[in-house]
């Protein structure tokens, strides 16, 4: 991965610049993150909100209950809608989980690991040398057990 790195929306509104490396790309497949990426699982590239900008333009927010004390802010392209990135526990969560997608070089994206995979579609193939698990992990514990 060569840094800075930019991504952005379908449009072209929407334009953002990372500095820095991700400390983790991950696949998710909970049944929520299926309804929001129209797939058989969502990606994120997780990147300290210091090594995160927006540049161009500014995206809207949508929040959703992920427990009774936790809030998911979903950030996204307000003219064609793409998702651009979430954060999970609200304003105070020091990273911006990126939606890899968006980014303008994705050659470099390789998750390594995965949960919820008691969702996964059957088709869906994870590597051997992947980290998996059945539910949320501890280390990315911002939804409640259970709630997906």
């Amino acid at each position: 991965m060569r840094l800075p790195q930019g991504g952005g929306c379908q449009c072209g509104a929407i334009r953002y610049e990372i500095t820095g490396p991700p400390t983790v790309v991950y696949a998710c497949h909970c049944t929520e993150c299926q309804r929001q990426s129209g797939a058989a699982f969502a990606m994120a590239a997780v990147i300290p909100q210091a090594h995160f900008r927006i540049t161009t333009g500014e995206p809207k927010m949508f929040a959703r209950q992920t427990s009774p004390t936790k809030t998911m802010e979903c950030w996204f392209c307000p003219d064609c809608g793409t998702r651009l990135y979430h954060v999970p526990g609200g304003a105070a969560y020091p990273n911006r989980n990126i939606k890899p997608g968006t980014l303008d070089d994705t050659s470099w994206l390789v998750p390594t690991i995965h949960f919820w995979t008691r969702s996964a579609q059957t088709w869906v193939h994870i590597p051997e040398s992947a980290a998996r698990y059945e539910t949320q992990p501890e280390t990315l514990g911002w939804t409640a057990p259970g709630s997906r």
